[in-house]
Parts: structure tokens; C-alpha cells; sequence
């Protein structure tokens, strides 16, 4: 049987105590009867240019027949790419995947000719730290932010036309990044063409069209093989596998589904990179997603200490009942 290394991608774990999965409750992520996985399940659409984020991710409920699917970090109807959508309780993660990072594919229009060595000593102007006003249709204040830009490699250069990647904190304006852009050359510059290449962890390798999904739907219901179905839908744990971990004792489980706080009593393992007060991922020794909490220690304070409450619940994602009570 898988465990949990296997199953999630993070696998540098400090144990905090030994501890045994009863193989009669839960179940492993990959190990789901289809049904259930269906509606636990996240796809990585590769949205094409022209519907909304929302008007795509209906589609895609449609298609499984399903009573609701959300998506994660909204593309304009006119920007393609990743665009992950998660299906019926799957919906539950969305904050932890908005609030991964971004990678872009951008094609800027500059509006005056400009020697190729200054596009490329500007760009470096824009790691690091930046400050945005998000543009006039949008629908956040419009107030100065700043955001991270954690890389931005130009591609090619041809004439007026920069191509660039930019792997960026979410909530970053790629528009307005190459107005600012153009501003900073002293001319005008327009976004011309975009897409999404990674949010989070889930990279557009791992996409799907809509074709696709509708197909390997068909094919599911037509000749009842599940392969090319269970290749597009992924558990909704591979949505968390960019955040901290916590791994929790079976006994521990219940507490946790009715809001209990993690007590540190409870703790089998977790990541080496948790901070104090941030999101993390609560999760039982199957590799199952037992609920999204905010710590209150970090990795260091978490091993050191024997008594206290590690993590409150944010948001409860596993079903009440799929542990015994224990408490």
C-alpha cells in the first residue's frame, strides 16, 4: 500500500511520533472508487480563449453532470492556459490553491522602438518587489498594492514585440505589469497575448481541454474503463501539495472534522517549512486532506514542544464520519 510520501510531493518529514493508519477507515487519495473521486476531484483545464473562468468551469460541471465546480485564480475571457477546477467538495480548497504562485507565457506590444539591451536591463527592474494599481475594469479596489515578481526572463525580441515569462505572486496584474513596463522605457506599452503556464503546483503539462474531458467522459460511460478519466481528474490533495503539512493520527481525526484545534499530541509528522500563522494542509496518514487550518507554531516550536495546539481549523474538507469518534 502507497503511503503518504508517495502520495504527496512534498517528502522531507520530521516525525513527531510513530503512529499506525487503521486500514478500515479513509481511504488513499488514489485508491477512490471513480464516483467518489469525481467529486473530489481537481482538473487542470486548459482554458481556451473566449468564455469566462466561470462560464468554463460550468462546462466542465456539466459535463459530469454535477450540482457544482468553482475554479481557482480568474483568467480573462481573452487569456488561456491553467485554469484549475475543482468539483463538488473539492471546492473547499480554493483558498489554499488562490493563493499559490503564477507562471505566464506574455507577449507585450511596445508602441515606439526600443534598442533590445534597455528592455533587458529594464526587466530587471521588475523582480522582487513591486507596486501595482489594478486596472480601471476589475473587480478589487483600486488601490496601489505590491506584489512579488519572483522572476521575469525575456524570451525573444522581435521588433516591437517582447515575449516574456514571469513567475509571479497571485494577485499580480500582468496588463498592468506591461504598462509599467512601457512606462518605465518612457513609451506605451499593451499586453497583447497571454497564458498561464502554472498556478501553484499544477503545471500546464498536466492540462486538459474540454474535448478532452468530454471524451474521456464518453469513453468512461460508453466502455466503462476508467484509465483515461482517472489521467484528467486529479484527487483534491494534489492541490495542496505546494503549502505546509501537518500528518495526523487516525484518533485525531474526528476531533479535527467537528473543528477541534490540532493539538500537538495528535501530530504523526509534518513539512520542515511551516511558519507560525499561516495556512497549512491537515492531513491523515493515507495522504487524505482532513481540513485546511491556520498554524499557530512552526516547524522548530512544533517539534520542540510536547503540549499545545499547533494548528486551528480554517475549513473542515474531509466528511465527518469517515474516522471513528474518538473523544
Amino acid at each position: 500500500m502507497e503511503d503518504t510520501e508517495k502520495i504527496l510531493t512534498k517528502t522531507e518529514w520530521l516525525e513527531k511520533s510513530r503512529a499506525k493508519t487503521d486500514q478500515k477507515y479513509g481511504c488513499y487519495p488514489d485508491k477512490r472508487d471513480i464516483q467518489t473521486h469525481i467529486k473530489n476531484g481537481l482538473i487542470i483545464l486548459d482554458k481556451p480563449k473566449g468564455p469566462t473562468s466561470h462560464q468554463a468551469a460550468a462546462w466542465v460541471r456539466d459535463i459530469f453532470d454535477l450540482k457544482k465546480a468553482g475554479h481557482s485564480g480568474t483568467l480573462d475571457p481573452g487569456v488561456t492556459g491553467v485554469l484549475p477546477v475543482l468539483l463538488e467538495n473539492a471546492t473547499k480548497i480554493i483558498p489554499a490553491l488562490v493563493r499559490g504562485k503564477k507562471e505566464y507565457i506574455c507577449l507585450m506590444q511596445l508602441h515606439t522602438g526600443i534598442p533590445q539591451k534597455q528592455i533587458m536591463e529594464t526587466a530587471k527592474l521588475f523582480t522582487g518587489k513591486i507596486e501595482q494599481m489594478p486596472p480601471v475594469k476589475c473587480a478589487v479596489k483600486r488601490e496601489l498594492r505590491t506584489r512579488e515578481i519572483y522572476s521575469l526572463d525575456i524570451l525573444e525580441i522581435e521588433e516591437r514585440y517582447v515575449l516574456f515569462r514571469a513567475e509571479t505572486e497571485a494577485g499580480t496584474y500582468i496588463r498592468t505589469l506591461c504598462t509599467d513596463f512601457g512606462k518605465k522605457l518612457k513609451t506605451t506599452a499593451h499586453m497583447q497575448e497571454l497564458r498561464r503556464t502554472k498556478a501553484g503546483s499544477l503545471p500546464e503539462e498536466q492540462s486538459h481541454t474540454l474535448q478532452d474531458i468530454k471524451d474521456a467522459y464518453e469513453f468512461y460511460k460508453e466502455e466503462k474503463n476508467e484509465k483515461y478519466l482517472r489521467d484528467i481528474i486529479k484527487p483534491l490533495e494534489a492541490g495542496v501539495s505546494h503549502i505546509p503539512k501537518i500528518i495526523i493520527k487516525d484518533s485525531a481525526i474526528s476531533a479535527i472534522c467537528h473543528g477541534a484545534p490540532l493539538h500537538i499530541g495528535g501530530i504523526a509528522k509534518h513539512t520542515k517549512d511551516i511558519k507560525k500563522d499561516e495556512l497549512i494542509a491537515i492531513m491523515s496518514l493515507k495522504g487524505e486532506l482532513v481540513a485546511l487550518g491556520n498554524s499557530t507554531m512552526d516547524s522548530k516550536t512544533i517539534q520542540k514542544n510536547k503540549t499545545g495546539i499547533a494548528s486551528r481549523v480554517l475549513r473542515v474538507i474531509m466528511p465527518e464520519n469517515t474516522y471513528p469518534r474518538t473523544w
